[in-house]
């Protein structure tokens, strides 16, 4: 240490300003070096808990919708009134027009958009007369185009 003082004591005043100013230089190089990857790891972290936590809202959204699934009735084939119904549905074309929403007393509402009246007719019937579900209660309301019907319809399976 002591010949590193010597040396810089033997430089003139203007090498010695160079020499401090390259040192803090090359210390603030060095002190970047190690905050950016730091502050790039901390900023992905914060983004990552940010979607987390978007999830976990989400989450939370669909839970009494979930659990009311998990509590869903089951038809005589041992599948839930809802995987019935949706199959059902996809086994007669009209899968896109369907949305379910089970109740809390066994039943599952199910509604049908402009959907043609025979093919809510065959998933209807595939329902009753294939899997033993009941039809609680039905609402159907004329569609603009002529053969097509919207639908409100609330199943038991039995």
């Amino acid at each position: 240490m002591a010949a590193l003082r010597a040396w810089f004591n033997g430089l003139a005043r203007r090498e010695q300003l160079a020499v401090l100013g390259g040192a803090a230089v090359c210390l603030l190089l060095l002190l970047l070096a190690a905050w950016l990857p730091v502050e790039r790891r901390v900023a992905r972290l914060e983004q990552r808990v940010q979607s987390k936590r978007a999830d976990l809202a989400w989450l939370q959204s669909v839970a009494p919708q979930l659990g009311a699934l998990r509590t869903a009735p089951v038809a005589a084939g041992g599948e839930s009134l809802v995987a019935l119904a949706d199959r059902v549905a996809r086994e007669t074309g009209i899968a896109r027009s369907l949305s379910s929403q089970p109740g809390g007393d066994g039943t599952l509402s199910v509604r049908l958009e402009q959907v043609a009246f025979d093919s809510l007719l065959n998933w209807t019937g595939e329902l009753v007369l294939r899997h033993g579900v009941r039809v609680t209660s039905a609402s159907i309301d004329g569609g603009p185009n002529p053969g097509t019907v919207s639908a409100t319809i609330v199943l038991r399976a039995t």
